[in-house]
């Protein structure tokens, strides 16, 4: 993203294994599988992406773009979901490249996230300086 022009990228799902998270065990346990995602507004009414679970693909086609009214009416059936590691029955945010997650501590995580982005940076870098103005538009 960034090589891309971006000044930030989100890296949210990559934090989702961490011991440190509180991501419920049932998604924890999908996490790492190969799942298709999907943007919906199911769950709160605002557009998010998640892994396709059945309340995902029952609710998405009707669900209106009505944060938060939506967040407070699916609630109490998401918490029970949850409380009952139902994976069916709550929202499981997660990232396109979700299978990709690794269960490591939250920092060593952004540390070597930081270390490849500077490395990717860097290479791309030397790539542009090395073609010099030999590749400058005329």
């Amino acid at each position: 993203m960034l090589c891309a022009g971006a000044s930030a990228g989100q890296i949210g799902t990559a934090l989702m294994l961490a011991p440190e998270a509180g991501t419920a065990d049932a998604q924890r346990a999908l996490l790492a599988e190969r799942s298709p995602t999907r943007v919906t507004r199911a769950f709160t009414g605002r557009p998010a992406r998640g892994i396709v679970n059945r309340f995902l693909a029952e609710h998405s086609g009707v669900a209106p773009l009505a944060y938060p009214e939506i967040h407070h009416v699916t609630s109490p059936l998401r918490a029970a979901a949850r409380k009952r590691g139902d994976a069916d029955g709550f929202n499981l945010w997660a990232g396109q490249a979700h299978e990709l997650v690794q269960a490591r501590p939250a920092g060593e995580i952004v540390r070597q996230m930081a270390l490849e982005a500077a490395a990717v940076i860097e290479q791309v870098g030397q790539g542009l300086r090395h073609r010099g103005t030999s590749a400058a538009p005329r």
